[in-house]
């Protein structure tokens, strides 16, 4: 299919409220806006394209909300930013690791899906006036869930770090199969996919550098997280693997990872979990059950496994019940 031209969005969601820490013990939002911040810490993994590789952790303080891999890519005219952390801090820190590269605008600011780590940073560019970009049903998917997102912040992280549903910040640009986008001298080729880690999945390739952003399409080290369909995310992977690129960007994992071969630990762990499912639902197992013996065997090969496979095995055991 051939990708279609940048179209304004008819969709223009603006969110209103500065960074969400409390008045009453906190400076106000404008002196916070201009309190300088530390960047986070950025690796070029090819000429112009910049990733911050974020540690394997659940969210903390300690962390300031910088759980998943973020980037930006440079062009002649502008920059693109690629997903933006937990925190409006975390997205600040983004911002300041792009101002020390390059003075050139933001013009856009692309979401990979709606999940918070990857996108309640997006507060953090308003004052850029990007186009907030994502897939098509990525606005939907971000308000059912923005409040339990933004409880779950406060909730891990303290009221003075946390987002405000304020800082929810939905695409006004969107697209339901493909969409290119110019920094000047550099176009990037945007796709969105079928139903896998979510419904909402969008992956990101600058031709120039041979680079492809996959978001949580791809994890390495940490163990994936099943939001969407296995099946669907399977079939995806499947597709994926033969595409010729120079390197790929994890959503959680390195900066970045030759392909397809930084797929191949994700697949045995898929194999694994459905293999065992299938097994457990053919002899009439409990969800329970499903919950307590799926995947098993590949725990010592992932960070977070306990924090995630229970839930993995639940939503594929419901999956392949309905099959």
């Amino acid at each position: 299919m051939m990708a279609r031209p940048f179209r304004f969005p008819r969709v223009a969601v603006r969110v209103l409220a500065a960074a969400g820490l409390l008045a009453a013990v906190a400076p106000s939002a404008p002196a916070l806006a201009e309190t300088p911040v530390e960047p986070l810490p950025v690796t070029e993994i090819a000429p112009g394209v910049f990733v911050h590789q974020a540690p394997y952790q659940l969210i903390t303080p300690a962390n300031d909300g910088a759980i998943s891999n973020m980037g930006f890519i440079v062009g002649d005219e502008a920059v693109a930013v690629i997903d933006t952390g937990n925190t409006p801090l975390a997205g600040r820190r983004l911002l300041a690791a792009v101002r020390a590269r390059t003075q050139l605008p933001v013009r856009y600011v692309i979401n990979t899906h709606m999940h918070p780590d990857h996108t309640l940073g997006n507060a953090a560019f308003r004052d850029e006036k990007p186009r907030f970009v994502g897939h098509a049903k990525l606005p939907r998917a971000l308000a059912a869930r923005a409040a339990s997102y933004v409880d779950a912040a406060k909730r891990d992280l303290g009221p003075e770090l946390a987002p405000t549903r304020d800082d929810v910040i939905l695409p006004d640009t969107t697209t339901p199969d493909r969409l290119t986008l110019d920094l000047g001298g550099r176009p990037l080729e945007l796709e969105a996919e079928p139903t896998a880690h979510t419904d909402n999945d969008l992956t990101v390739f600058d031709p120039k550098t041979g680079t492809w952003f996959l978001g949580d399409l791809l994890f390495i080290g940490h163990l994936p997280s099943i939001d969407g369909s296995l099946e669907g995310w399977v079939k995806v992977m499947a597709r994926a693997r033969g595409r010729a690129v120079a390197r790929v960007v994890p959503g959680h994992g390195p900066a970045s990872a030759p392909w397809p071969q930084a797929l191949e630990p994700q697949q045995r762990y898929f194999d694994r979990l459905r293999a065992d499912v299938a097994a457990l639902v053919a002899k009439g197992a409990s969800l329970r059950e499903a919950s307590e013996k799926a995947g098993l065997s590949e725990r010592d090969g992932w960070a977070l496994f306990d924090e995630f496979n229970a839930r993995n095995a639940i939503a594929a055991f419901t999956e392949e019940e309905w099959r």
